[in-house]
């Protein structure tokens, strides 16, 4: 190699030119790694302290509801979600208020709060649990094409069962006996896991004239290879 040739002074030589030529650029690049890592390190300490705000605001949410003060419990949350819209205590305080405000006959306030779990939750499992609870309330309120255009079956993933049960109630609400029974026999054939209470799904399909079908077996893993 070149080096190979070069005096120890002349190494030297090459080795200042470089640094003159290069320092700033080398500077350079520690001061932007040093300015990203306490870029890091502050968001992180950022986001520990937002999360630790928003469970002391859903503790005193709780502690209000606990004590059936529910205009305190209101106002609490609409501070969780003025300061944590996304986060998942402001979805779970929604879906607590809502369940306050239906057993105490607050219907319309009960579907404000479901409505804004549908329309924000990045949880998909509050997300649909949120739907469900909006859909029984819409039919409760005579609300039932509303309520059929929140139950996708397509999109409910595990939750289909349920959404098939839901179904059903609504067009039998709407006096459609035919549809009800199609979607309560569904509901029982597609449940491999026990989503649904079978025994009340089956008096239900009874109820509309329908045979019940056999329980669904549940899947199962294929054996691997080599086992005997």
């Amino acid at each position: 190699m070149v080096e190979d040739y070069l005096t120890d002074r002349d190494q030297e030589e090459a080795l200042r030119n470089w640094w003159r030529e290069n320092w700033k650029f080398i500077l350079a690049g520690i001061v932007l790694g040093l300015g990203g890592l306490a870029g890091y390190n502050y968001w992180q300490k950022y986001q520990t302290a937002q999360a630790e705000h928003a469970g002391k605001v859903y503790a005193d949410f709780q502690k209000a509801l606990a004590g059936n003060d529910d205009a305190q419990a209101g106002k609490l949350l609409d501070s969780l979600a003025g300061e944590h819209a996304s986060s998942a205590y402001t979805q779970q305080g929604r879906l607590l208020l809502a369940k306050r405000h239906a057993d105490a006959g607050r219907f319309d306030e009960a579907i404000k709060q479901l409505r804004q779990v549908v329309d924000s939750s990045k949880d998909e499992e509050l997300g649909h649990i949120a739907q469900l609870r909006l859909a029984r309330l819409l039919i409760q309120t005579g609300k039932h094409d509303e309520a059929l255009q929140q139950l996708d079956v397509e999109k409910a993933g595990a939750f289909a069962a349920q959404v098939r049960e839901i179904r059903g109630d609504a067009l039998l609400a709407k006096g459609d006996a035919q549809g009800a029974r199609a979607e309560y026999a569904a509901a029982l054939a597609g449940d491999t896991k026990g989503e649904i209470d079978r025994a009340t799904v089956e008096l239900k399909l009874r109820d509309v004239g329908g045979d019940v079908p056999a329980a669904p077996k549940p899947k199962t893993a294929p054996a691997a290879k080599g086992d005997s």
